[in-house]
C-alpha cells in the first residue's frame, strides 16, 4: 500500500493534505510531517491522519511531498536524506528549487518531480505545474499529477519554463487581487458604496473567468465582443493602452521570473 507523507504542514501543505482526503486517500495512508505538539493534535484530530516527525515520514513514506519554505530546503533535505532510499518519490512545492539541487542532497535513485503550485488550490482551483527530474519516469509523474489533481489542474512542462510559470501563475493570485482591489478603490472613487463596488467587481471577474473557461474563445475576441466603436470600454482601454499596463505586465513577470531564478541559486 503506498504511503505519502507531506513535509511542511503550513496552509499549502494542509491544503494539499485535505485535498488528498477530499480526492479519496485513505487516511492511514497518509502521514504529516510536523514538530509541534499543539500542531501536531490538530491535524490529527481535523484528518485523522498519523503526525510523525520528519525522519519518520521519510522512513516510512513511498512518496514524500516537501511543502517548505525554499529557504529551509536545504536543512529539510540533510535531515531527512539519511532515511531516503532509491525508488522513492519526492514531490517539491518550494519555489526556485531545482530538481538537481534536491538530487544533489539526497541518495542516489531518488525520483524528484519540481511543482509551481498556487494558492487557489485553497478552493481547489489551483494551477499546477510539474517537471521531471533526472531519476524520475512517467509513473513517478502520474502520481504527482495525481496529488496535484486533488486541488485543481495540473500540466507537464520542462523544467527549464518552471521559472516563467512561477511568474504566471505561481505569482498570478497575487496580480489579480491587485486588479481587484485597484477596481474596487476605483468605483468608491466614482461614488459607488464599498460594498456594491466590490460585490460589482468580483462577480465581473468570477463572470469572465468562466466566460474564458467556457467558451474557450481567445480573450482578444471576447474583450472586442465587449468594447463598442467609441464607447465606454474603447475610452478606458485607451487610458490603459496610454499608461502601458501591458508592458507594466511584462516587466512584472521578468521580475518575477528573475527572482524565482534566484531564488534557486541562492
Amino acid at each position: 500500500m503506498n504511503q505519502t507523507a507531506v513535509i511542511g504542514a503550513g496552509v499549502m501543505g494542509e491544503t494539499l493534505l485535505s485535498g488528498l482526503v477530499r480526492a479519496g486517500r485513505r487516511v492511514d495512508t497518509l502521514l504529516v510531517g510536523e514538530k509541534r505538539p499543539e500542531r501536531a493534535a490538530e491535524l490529527e484530530e481535523r484528518y485523522g491522519v498519523s503526525v510523525v516527525d520528519n525522519v519518520e515520514a521519510a522512513t516510512k513514506a513511498d512518496t514524500l511531498a516537501l511543502v517548505v519554505k525554499p529557504q529551509d530546503m536545504a536543512d529539510v533535505l540533510a535531515e531527512i536524506a539519511p532515511a531516503l532510499r532509491a525508488g522513492q518519490l519526492v514531490v517539491s512545492l518550494a519555489a526556485g528549487i531545482t530538481t538537481s539541487f534536491i538530487e544533489s542532497r539526497v541518495p542516489e535513485g531518488v525520483a524528484v518531480v519540481r511543482v509551481m503550485p498556487n494558492t487557489p488550490a485553497l478552493v481547489d482551483e489551483g494551477m499546477s505545474a510539474i517537471s521531471a527530474g533526472t531519476h524520475c519516469d512517467d509513473v513517478h509523474l502520474t502520481e504527482a499529477e495525481a496529488l496535484m489533481a486533488s486541488v485543481g489542474k495540473v500540466v507537464r512542462v520542462p523544467e527549464k519554463q518552471q521559472d516563467a510559470v512561477t511568474a504566471i501563475s505561481g505569482s498570478g493570485p497575487a496580480y489579480v487581487f491587485f486588479m481587484v482591489e485597484s477596481m474596487i478603490e476605483a468605483g468608491v472613487h466614482l461614488g459607488l458604496p464599498r460594498t456594491t463596488a466590490h460585490e460589482l467587481v468580483v462577480q465581473t471577474l468570477v463572470g469572465s473567468a468562466a466566460m474564458l473557461k467556457e467558451t474557450g474563445e481567445h480573450p482578444t475576441v471576447l474583450r472586442e465582443q465587449v468594447t463598442s466603436p467609441a464607447g465606454t470600454t474603447a475610452a478606458a482601454l485607451r487610458e490603459l493602452e496610454v499608461h502601458k499596463v501591458r508592458a507594466a505586465f511584462l516587466a512584472a513577470l521578468e521580475a518575477a521570473r528573475d527572482r524565482s531564478v534566484a531564488l534557486g541559486s541562492s
